[in-house]
């Protein structure tokens, strides 16, 4: 009777489980359908490619696809090298004592720090004390250490997936510590930290209060020359369509096709990243 209580309340759970799973999905594709739909008629390559035009009442976010790109790229480059050789540290060099579980906690943390917080400090530390200006480089910068944790996270979860044999097995052929974490380890941990690294710089692309104080801007005609430049962003531009512009309801379609070039540069990292993940899964794994 027991068992059969256990089983019973253990498919009651599953099923309950599914439901809510049902219920979220069915809500993601809600709002993404809405956005799809209501988008799609100004999406275009002029939509694309052009500036805007008349106080951003006509013509295309090319400016805010531009400055978005410059962000992330600056983002991808300050973050993932760095939280690529911390996470190697703390997994493959590192003693397992109090400092290092701190260490692991406070990274953890920083994690969960709300986004405005990374833009006050970046004005703090990259506009002010460094003297870097609103700019491409402090927004990126920004980014970059609040993307970093996540980073950090992800490859040091990836490379302790692998095996111990893998390691084991190349130092009893010769070769050094680091020679077995180039050769054996990093190839099988590509997966896990592709997708965390591009899963963060997809979460980065989409923020707007980290480069809300560092560098993003209203309006430009043109995307920025320089990386000491102010640029405008999807993220901020969507922001100003959809809650500030003086005709909101004019340029309401304007926001909705923002908004879904958004969600399709998102997809597209995902994409990439189920590719790589993909490709550098063994065969056995899959």
């Amino acid at each position: 009777m027991k068992l059969l209580n256990k089983k019973t309340s253990a498919l009651l759970g599953m099923r309950f489980l599914g439901f809510c799973t049902i219920l979220v999905v069915a809500f993601i594709l809600l709002v993404l359908a809405d956005i799809a739909y209501k988008g799609a008629g100004v999406l275009s390559w002029d939509f694309i490619f052009s500036i805007p035009r008349k106080g951003m009442t006509e013509g295309g976010i090319y400016p805010a696809i531009a400055g978005t790109t410059m962000v992330t790229i600056i983002t991808a480059i300050f973050s993932i090298p760095v939280g690529i050789a911390t996470a190697i540290y703390l997994n493959e060099y590192a003693k397992d004592n109090f400092l290092t579980n701190i260490l692991r906690a406070s990274i953890r943390n920083l994690a969960s720090i709300p986004s405005i917080i990374y833009g006050l400090f970046g004005v703090a530390l990259f506009v002010e004390a460094l003297h870097l200006g609103s700019s491409v480089v402090s927004s990126g910068l920004t980014l970059g250490l609040m993307t970093l944790p996540y980073i950090v996270t992800s490859a040091e979860e990836a490379l302790r997936s692998v095996p111990h044999s893998y390691r084991e097995g190349a130092l009893a052929l010769g070769a050094t510590k680091w020679e077995a974490i180039q050769t054996a380890v990093l190839p099988s941990a590509i997966p896990g930290i592709t997708t965390g690294s591009i899963l963060g710089l997809s979460r980065a692309a989409g923020e707007t209060a980290p480069i809300l104080f560092t560098g993003v801007t209203f309006y430009l005609r043109f995307p920025p020359d320089t990386l000491d430049s102010e640029f405008m962003a999807l993220p901020y531009h969507l922001y100003i369509l959809s809650t500030q512009h003086h005709a909101i309801e004019q340029v309401r379609p304007l926001a909705y096709g923002t908004a879904l070039v958004l969600i399709l540069l998102i997809v597209v990292l995902n994409i990439i990243a189920f590719i790589i993940r993909h490709k550098y899964t063994p065969k056995t794994s899959r």
